[in-house]
């Protein structure tokens, strides 16, 4: 070959690749620099994907849940609020401030790290046994009950503490002694030990709704942490027997009194049990005439005082009144999806800790429904067990939705493939 051709050659060669250098070069800076809107649009997605960021599904359910709990309490209780306030937004206007604290601790707690809270759960369970103590040397409320610690506005219920305390106490214990949750000694032991002592300050103050729910967490964490369950025989015949003995002693007077007319509401026979049966009864009226469609948002008339504080415990009550059974059944549809949800989350952690806690925070949920839909229904006594996003209550809902915070911390790092 000639040298001036060999030359034009080599120059072609070079020319070649000072091209194809700066295509690359060309592209690494536009992908750099020509579109950083995209770049940080892909970069804010990973906010909420599964596994990267707090999981999008749950959070619109619970949204939903939320919105529609509020607008059904404020049409449940203007009527009441003006009556025995004088303002018919008495309620809603209280119900948005502890919305708004309650959304901003759930906020808190979706990007605080789950795992720390394996360290201080004897601390919460500690809180909590204080403020059940605290509540008993306060002056007690209306019915001579002593269930909330007064601060100005707002009202806590220690059993809300002590809800959360054992759901974190036997997370923190059965991922701790997985391996020996079989044993009596590190199941059934600590589990009469501390729902024995809880159930006695509840029971002093008194609140049975509130050591039937722990109860069954109590039961629940302990058989999804390992316990076996013969266990759970032992443990229902001892606290079978300690009923016994307070139902032959007169212990359990205030828990028999709300038994009275339990499952006759609509079969009173004397002017007393009319009394006794009177908020069950009005519930069943409410839940009757809503038929299939129910009367219209708003058009509720067991709302206008003959259902005592509509906006609490007997809400969905109302609820079912004014957008009848179909609409009911959608909103426990959601209730069921935020459940299922949560559950998912926390199977697919990747650690012991997530899951317990996750499968206990997400299940307390699913218990307090399905009890507050026995009660109204006359399935169950009349014991007081609120509807979660629904009835009116600022500790209840506050620590709700901080726990909701945690289940969302926990689905940051659930080991789920993208979709």
């Amino acid at each position: 070959m000639a040298p001036n051709k060999r030359m034009i050659f080599q120059a072609d060669v070079n020319r070649i690749y000072d091209e194809e250098y700066h295509r690359e070069t060309d592209a690494k800076k536009e992908k750099m620099f020509i579109r950083p809107t995209r770049r940080r649009k892909m970069k804010n997605a990973k906010w909420f994907d599964i596994g990267m960021g707090i999981d999008l599904p749950f959070c619109i359910i619970l949204l939903v849940l939320l919105t529609v709990g509020t607008i059904m309490m404020f049409s449940a209780s203007y009527a009441f609020a003006y009556y025995t306030q004088g303002d018919s937004y008495y309620y809603l206007f209280r119900q948005l401030i502890f919305i708004v604290i309650g959304l901003a601790a759930m906020f808190v707690m979706s990007f605080f790290n789950y795992n720390k809270l394996h360290k201080i759960a004897p601390i919460v369970l500690g809180i909590a046994y204080f403020t059940l103590l605290l509540v008993l040397v306060l002056p007690a409320g209306e019915g001579g009950v002593k269930r909330w610690i007064p601060l100005g506005m707002f009202n806590i219920q220690p059993s809300e503490i002590a809800k959360f305390g054992v759901i974190l106490f036997f997370a923190h214990w059965a991922s701790k002694y997985y391996n020996k949750m079989q044993l009596a000694k590190y199941s059934i032991i600590p589990g009469i030990v501390i729902f024995g002592t809880i159930a006695f300050l509840l029971f002093l103050e008194p609140h049975y709704s509130g050591i039937v729910i722990i109860g069954i967490l109590t039961v629940l964490m302990l058989y999804i942490g390992g316990m076996k369950t013969k266990y759970l025989l032992i443990g229902g015949a001892l606290l079978g027997g300690v009923v016994l003995i307070l139902a032959m002693t007169g212990g359990l007077s205030y828990a028999m009194s709300r038994m009275d007319g339990w499952g006759q509401a609509l079969e009173y026979t004397t002017d007393e049990m009319w009394w006794d049966t009177y908020q069950t009864r009005n519930s069943l009226y409410a839940i009757g005439s809503g038929g299939l469609w129910g009367l219209g948002l708003g058009q509720s008339r067991q709302k206008y005082l003959y259902i005592p504080e509509p906006q609490n415990d007997f809400i969905f009550a109302v609820v079912v009144e004014e957008i009848g059974l179909i609409g009911a059944a959608i909103i426990l549809l959601i209730f069921a999806l935020l459940v299922w949800r949560g559950i998912t989350l926390s199977l697919r952690a990747k650690d012991k800790f997530g899951k317990l806690l996750g499968i206990g925070l997400t299940s307390q949920i699913g218990i307090q429904v399905v009890l507050n839909i026995l009660v109204i229904t006359d399935w169950l006594p009349n014991t007081g067990i609120s509807l979660p996003f629904f009835s009116y209550g600022g500790s209840s809902l506050i620590m709700l939705l901080a726990q909701m915070g945690i289940v969302l911390s926990i689905s940051r790092t659930a080991n789920i493939e993208r979709q």
